[in-house]
């Protein structure tokens, strides 16, 4: 047997949605290799081998979506699903056009419709595990979306839907709470078609999802897919304040990334490593920071994002970490972000 299978064997297995399709606790976003991220150091091959390594490890929920490039992610997957397909859990999502400056939404079912067969080509499979709706169409009833995705169940493309949450703060009234928007959503689409999984940012210092959103995701046997667990990449404890971006990485132009915001976020990251410390020398901050976000439910699949094998390994073995009382109140009483989020 090899190290790699029996890695794969002890990896921590949970499930998603009332269908209890099985995936490893910890997935790998796949978005940083193709979008979004330092553009100079996407690297196909680098990322080809992080996929490889993730799956080996048994982080086998891989998610993408067609704007990732545009397209370009999800042909990439589709190299190692040609390969691996049953080894995977492939997640992808519909909904958003990319534009030349611009990014707008697009529900119309027969978008989607085709949308769907686009991704099945790219990824060179014949079935999407998990269908996402990425953003819904604000000219598009909600209903109506949902109804042309649950059609693409019964025709046998797709296995599961999910949807994708608005930021915490998106389209909130002044009286209203975080996610009130998405949880609308939910009780909508619900009607229609069950829901099996719902993609939203958790973080140690983006926690907003666990006061709504979680609590009605776990009623009601549905999976949560803990996007961004890492803080794009600030909870690891590997950037540095004022060293900068590059021009097309998403976090230039984000308030909680400046300089001044870093630094004085740096508490945060201080008390992820004493907690790693107490487990051990080779316990890393992004590793606490993981087995956090796992430890808020067993429906809860956290899903970082990289392009390096490395990471990957690191990220999987986080599966593994059990965070003790003292750990989580720790966690509890670390400072609040500063700077704007959503």
């Amino acid at each position: 047997m090899t190290r790699e299978r029996e890695v794969h064997e002890h990896v921590e297995r949970r499930t998603i949605g009332a269908g209890g399709l099985a995936v490893g606790a910890v997935g790998l976003g796949c978005m940083p290799m193709s979008w979004a991220y330092s553009g100079s150091r996407q690297r196909g091959e680098e990322s080809l081998r992080a996929v490889h390594r993730a799956l080996d490890l048994g982080s086998t929920l891989l998610d993408t979506a067609d704007m990732y490039g545009p397209f370009t992610n999800e042909l990439l997957l589709g190299r190692v699903l040609k390969e691996r397909r049953a080894e995977a859990f492939v997640s992808t999502k519909a909904g958003l056009l990319v534009g030349e400056q611009h990014i707008v939404a697009n529900g119309r079912p027969g978008y989607v419709r085709r949308a769907c067969d686009a991704s099945l080509r790219r990824l060179q499979t014949d079935v999407i595990d998990l269908y996402q709706l990425h953003r819904a169409d604000p000219e598009v009833p909600v209903e109506e979306t949902w109804g042309a995705m649950a059609d693409l169940v019964r025709a046998g493309k797709v296995r599961a839907l999910g949807l994708c949450a608005m930021g915490a703060q998106g389209g909130r009234r002044p009286d209203s709470r975080p996610y009130d928007s998405t949880l609308a959503q939910l009780r909508r689409v619900q009607q229609v078609f069950p829901v099996s999984a719902v993609q939203a940012e958790l973080s140690v210092w983006s926690p907003e999802a666990l006061h709504a959103l979680l609590p009605w995701c776990a009623a009601r046997g549905v999976g949560f897919l803990a996007a961004m667990p890492l803080g794009s990449g600030f909870l690891t404890g590997t950037l540095t304040p004022g060293e900068g971006f590059e021009p097309d990485d998403v976090r230039a132009r984000h308030p909680r990334f400046t300089a001044e915001m870093m630094a004085a976020n740096q508490p945060i990251v201080a008390g992820l490593r004493r907690i790693a410390r107490r487990h051990g020398e080779h316990v890393t901050p992004a590793q606490v920071a993981l087995a956090w976000v796992l430890a808020q439910g067993r429906d809860v699949i956290a899903l970082p994002g990289t392009k390096h094998a490395h990471w990957a390994e690191e990220n999987a073995a986080a599966a593994g970490l059990r965070l003790t009382v003292e750990d989580l109140t720790e966690v509890a009483r670390l400072p609040s972000a500063q700077g704007s989020w959503d």
